[in-house]
């Protein structure tokens, strides 16, 4: 028969501390990240204070600036005939209230629906016409099926609309999909080459294949003829709607700057970014003061609690800028032929390598790296970029070639061409065996498409 009884144990556990957490969660902040958070935990401690933030420029620089301006110089001159050609004349002012409107670029539905407005139209085809634009996604495509957006007794209401919006600007919008957007565009184009809408309708996967020849025959023209269709098509858009795409640009901001000068690599960690911070001195005066005198329970906890707040705050920015320097000066050290010679020579890397070389968990070598950016003589590149596995095993237990480094030779043995042919993935994967790259021909395909590199009829 089994019992129950009360046993004695010994456990060794870590708890996480909201201090612990803070610290933990700095060391993955990118440096936008990195200054909001700043940002909120001066709003929330009194006992933390900017020392220095070299991001806000003050008013007194500004007005030195302005008195070293030469077409400053004689502003408070007392000659009543000089005039400054600066100074807020109407056509001035005007000029500074239109570059001071907030503005953002038109979307294709606006474009489309203003078009709309222009057409002799009822009220109830209006509202038709609102929801089949209303209906298109950034490319101009349809993201429903149109009849699904009406009852059946205006289908043909539908479909008039739908020829009517096909030939507003850009031309192919409201089709189905890039070969439908294709045709439009060649039926509402003034000089179409011949025989194109019938390759387009009929052969395009031979067209997207090469197959020059069995087009030719189909079509009763030459070779000559489709190779010139094909580059009649090629100036065609097969994503209409994506000029009008109004997604907003995505600004990056390095972390770090790499230079190489005299045989050594410099590291600087953007700091510029971050302001200074220390502890107020008022709140410190206060936690001694309040050792030697006795003063309410609440006010000791308050400032003893934000001063210590304060100082873990400020310990956590400098443990992560300084694992942060750790790990770029190890992935230097591990991909220094990168540095030296350029992308095609990233080294296989993995997160083990730089943990094991600095001495912390893999984990932190991810946090650290996420989302952060290195500025390098070659580019800008996250730090991510630098880790990459072997492309015969994992990790850098395989062969001395990266994956990211493979990829960067594949895009020069594509940029330099065969003599004029185009190489196909095939003849790309017989070059690279004879430089000691093994890889199938259709993970050469792969890298392509991930290099964003079309197939050799395509280029």
């Amino acid at each position: 028969m089994q019992t129950q009884r009360p046993v004695l144990r010994q456990e060794q556990k870590l708890r996480m501390t909201p201090q612990l957490y803070q610290a933990i969660r700095m060391m993955a902040m990118p440096i936008q990240d990195l200054r909001q958070t700043i940002r909120e935990e001066l709003e929330k401690n009194p006992a933390l204070e900017i020392v220095e933030d070299k991001t806000i420029v003050s008013l007194d620089d500004i007005r030195n600036q302005n008195r070293d301006d030469p077409q400053d110089y004689f502003d408070d001159s007392s000659d009543t005939g000089y005039s400054n050609s600066r100074r807020n004349t109407g056509e001035d002012k005007k000029r500074k209230f239109m570059e001071g409107v907030l503005s953002r670029p038109e979307s294709l539905r606006e474009h489309l629906i203003w078009q709309l407005r222009l057409q002799p139209l009822s009220d109830a085809e209006y509202k038709i016409g609102e929801l089949i634009i209303r209906n298109l996604d950034d490319n101009g495509f349809h993201i429903e099926s149109p009849e699904s957006l009406v009852p059946e007794s205006d289908y043909k209401t539908v479909k008039r609309l739908i020829e009517i919006i096909q030939t507003f600007d850009p031309v192919g919008v409201c089709t189905k999909d890039y070969r439908e957007a294709i045709l439009v565009q060649i039926r509402n184009h003034p000089d179409p080459y011949p025989g194109s809408y019938e390759v387009v309708d009929k052969y395009l996967k031979l067209l997207e294949k090469g197959k020059y020849k069995e087009i030719s025959k189909s079509i009763h023209k030459s070779e000559k003829d489709v190779e010139a269709i094909r580059s009649f098509l090629r100036a065609l858009e097969p994503m209409p709607g994506r000029k009008y795409s109004n997604e907003p640009p995505r600004y990056v901001i390095p972390d770090v700057l790499v230079k190489h000068k005299d045989g050594d690599f410099i590291i600087v960690i953007n700091d510029e970014e971050i302001p200074v911070l220390s502890v107020n001195p008022f709140f410190t005066e206060l936690d001694d003061k309040k050792k030697k005198e006795k003063k309410s329970k609440n006010v000791n906890d308050f400032v003893k609690s934000n001063v210590r707040n304060a100082r873990w705050f400020i310990k956590s920015i400098h443990q992560r800028n300084a694992t942060l320097l750790k790990t770029c000066k190890a992935i230097i050290e591990f991909q220094r032929e990168f540095f030296l010679k350029g992308p095609k020579y990233l080294a296989p890397l993995t997160l083990k390598d730089i943990a094991g070389d600095i001495g912390v968990h893999e984990a932190t070598v991810s946090r650290i790296t996420n989302g952060k950016y290195m500025q390098t003589e070659w580019g800008i590149y996250e730090l991510k970029y630098f880790f990459s596995n072997s492309i015969t095993g994992p990790g850098s237990t395989g062969s001395k070639y990266s994956k990211e480094g493979v990829k960067q030779i594949i895009k020069e043995i594509i940029e330099k061409g065969g003599g004029g042919k185009k190489l196909s993935d095939k003849k790309i994967s017989e070059i690279l065996a004879n430089r000691g790259i093994n890889i199938a021909r259709r993970t050469v395909a792969k890298y392509r498409k991930e290099l964003d590199i079309e197939s050799s009829y395509r280029r």
